[in-house]
């Protein structure tokens, strides 16, 4: 593997880049605030703006180190952020990186989250040059399910009660993953 940190990633909707102070309200508007959005996720909506501050502020400390991974996902058409991509996970051993997501409510079922996971996984097997890459969601959010299929990652297993929800409820994983021979098709 060869680490490259968070570095700009283009798709023709897109502009996946690291995340800056300047982006608080759009981040907090957009996304962080919305509890529809971080249902079953791991982490509350924001209930202010010093929160969403304090987050970002932490992952452009984050951008020093060349193994960390945090994208804005920017849609061009109105240059705002409107969803976070990264790394959230890694396991040396097996060079495989596991990858989170969220993106607005506004801009759900229009294959943006598609696009953007897409690119990250390219980026990830033929720059960073991973084995494996996995993700899971909450059982009860199917539809992130389909983002990974639709990227190629076959689902492996569940785990019941792996997780916590932003409400604090146990939730059930439902683990994907792709390798590097998949995606290369060898």
């Amino acid at each position: 593997m060869k680490d490259l940190g968070t570095i700009n990633i283009e798709t023709d909707r897109l502009l996946l880049r690291r995340f800056t102070l300047l982006d608080v309200d759009q981040m907090f508007n957009n996304y962080a605030s919305n509890p529809n959005v971080t249902r079953y996720l791991s982490w509350p909506a924001h209930q202010s703006k010093d929160i969403t501050k304090m987050i970002i502020t932490s992952w452009v400390g984050g951008y020093a180190n060349d193994y960390f991974y945090q994208w804005a996902i920017v849609l061009k058409e109105i240059n705002e952020v409107i969803g976070g991509i990264s790394v959230v996970g890694y396991d040396d051993n097996l060079d495989s990186y596991e990858i989170g997501y969220c993106i607005g409510e506004n801009y759900w079922n229009k294959g943006i989250t598609t696009e953007a996971l897409n690119k990250v996984i390219e980026f990830l097997f033929k720059e960073v040059k991973v084995n494996n890459i996995s993700a899971y969601h909450d059982t009860r959010n199917p539809n992130s399910g389909k983002v990974m299929e639709k990227c190629g990652m076959k689902y492996l297993y569940t785990i019941e009660k792996k997780c916590k929800t932003s409400l604090g409820d146990d939730c059930d994983a439902a683990y994907y993953k792709i390798s590097k021979d998949e995606y290369f098709k060898i």
